[in-house]
């Protein structure tokens, strides 16, 4: 068994493809992605720069992703670029995790639009949204955005966020660390101290980790 830790970053549908709109929204531009042992240990790693078929790559999400039209110029449109994560993750028996469920729902409309051919539950069988099971582990009702997990287990972020391949290197060292029970549970004790109830608790996981204030969703 083999694990992959993908990430994506997409750009909006410009808002004159209508009829594209109604299919999807946004478009991947580029695809990160770790693939670890069945020990958890890297192997490899996958970087692609996507061109967007439906409109220029919006102001906003060049200031968030560094991903401009020089960097996407040339490059494989979506077709291509997925065929080549595909191949790139081979025929083994392979789980694939993300930081929430929102990169497999990308994948998912735009593999129906652009790959009407390919088989949507060859994703469905292997995805794990590895947040929702993080949170499970802590208790947690809210969901953390990634960098707020990685503050709570004293991981500094490795790279830039927002760039495919970073945000799935630090994501799979979440996967790691929560191979051992032992010491996932040393790691975040102060977290999930914080959860149990206890008299006069005046303390909040935001007191402790003031990073962790907001714990709205976000890549």
């Amino acid at each position: 068994m083999k694990h992959i830790v993908i990430d994506l970053e997409m750009n909006p549908v410009d808002r004159s493809y209508r009829d594209v709109r109604r299919h999807m929204h946004e478009e991947v531009i580029e695809i990160g992605a770790v693939r670890l042992d069945a020990d958890f240990q890297e192997e490899a790693r996958f970087q692609c720069y996507v061109c967007p078929e439906y409109g220029s790559i919006r102001r906003t999400i060049r200031e968030l992703t560094g991903i401009t039209e020089e960097k996407v110029a040339g490059k494989p449109h979506y077709k291509e670029a997925f065929h080549s994560f595909i191949d790139w993750v081979g025929d083994e028996t392979v789980k694939i995790y993300s930081w929430s469920l929102s990169d497999v729902k990308q994948l998912r409309s735009e593999c129906r639009y652009k790959l009407p051919d390919f088989d949507i539950q060859w994703l469905d069988s292997r995805w794990i949204d590895l947040q929702r099971a993080f949170d499970d582990r802590l208790g947690l009702h809210h969901s953390l955005a990634l960098k707020h997990a990685l503050g709570a287990m004293d991981h500094k972020f490795e790279g830039t966020a927002h760039t495919a391949l970073d945000d799935a290197i630090n994501t799979s060292a979440i996967l790691v660390l929560m191979q051992d029970e032992v010491k996932f549970r040393r790691t975040m004790q102060p977290v999930i101290d914080i959860l149990q109830p206890k008299d006069e608790l005046s303390d909040s996981i935001g007191d402790l980790f003031p990073e962790l204030g907001n714990l709205k969703l976000d890549k």
